[in-house]
């Protein structure tokens, strides 16, 4: 038993970095490892998912809000689209067939997937207007890029389309409860043109609060279970620590070179979960 928490352990370390740098918080990586190389039941599976999560935003957050990467002000405006989209996600449930969601979400992955290639090279995004509600809100802002060696001004196009977008992530996880990092990446990277680096803090954040807010409703079922939330909470926060200052001195199209895959792979099993249901 013992040499399987230590296993866990060093997988919820990869699980942190993997988080951290892409955005998508650990549960990617923590789940399949648990059931498919543990054989952990699937609930306490999910429940470590949780606490990693938890875990790869605080283990991130304190250097990505420090260092100012974190649009604040983003992810609490869209956190409202996902807190929405979650709870008509739930009532949805009883009336809607879930294999229609899969596939039209896989489609929006590989959509988004596509856009990312066709960005190629590009460190920035350039020539973004500001859109009207962003500049009510003030949801511009700046950062220091660590491997560009400079500060970075950006604006926030398109607030209506990724406000969109963060509604639907919260519909397919209350409806299907599966995650949604990598739907909060692309609404601010695809559709509202914040740089990638921002939208990845950001993201860290948004998973964070909703991680939170559910994490109490797994406890009291049960789900959580010590033994193994334990070492992936402990794995995942080191790992974490260690993304985000090995996330701000990577390059943002290093960064996309990684992300691409890893949409393409969730839009495949969804195709796969649409198809099987």
């Amino acid at each position: 038993m013992t040499s399987t928490v230590i296993e866990i352990f060093f997988i919820a370390i990869l699980a942190g970095v993997v988080g951290s740098v892409l955005g998508l918080g650990g549960g990617i990586v923590v789940t399949p490892a648990l059931t498919l190389l543990f054989g952990v039941d699937i609930n306490h599976a999910i429940g470590a998912s949780i606490i990693s999560v938890i875990a790869t935003s605080s283990g991130s957050a304190v250097a990505y809000i420090r260092d100012r990467i974190t649009n604040l002000r983003v992810g609490m405006f869209l956190e409202i689209a996902t807190t929405v989209g979650a709870i008509t996600g739930a009532f949805l449930g009883a009336v809607i067939a879930p294999k229609f969601l899969y596939v039209i979400f896989a489609v929006l992955l590989l959509y988004s997937a596509y856009a990312m290639i066709k960005k190629g090279k590009q460190e920035i995004p350039t020539g973004v207007p500001l859109h009207p509600v962003a500049r009510k809100l003030g949801l511009q802002g700046e950062y220091y890029d660590k491997a560009m060696g400079q500060t970075v001004a950006y604006n926030v196009d398109k607030v209506p389309q990724g406000f969109s977008v963060m509604y639907g992530a919260g519909v397919i996880s209350g409806l299907l409860g599966i995650g949604s990092g990598s739907f909060k990446v692309m609404a601010m990277d695809v559709f509202m043109k914040m740089p990638l680096k921002v939208s990845t803090a950001t993201s860290n954040f948004m998973m964070g609060v909703t991680a939170a807010a559910s994490a109490g409703i797994y406890l009291l079922r049960g789900d959580i279970n010590p033994v193994i939330s334990a070492p992936v909470a402990l794995g995942v926060l080191i790992g974490a620590t260690v993304g985000s200052r090995l996330m701000q001195r990577m390059k943002s199209k290093t960064i996309r070179k990684l992300f691409i895959p890893v949409m393409i792979y969730v839009a495949g099993q969804m195709l796969y979960q649409g198809w099987r249901g």
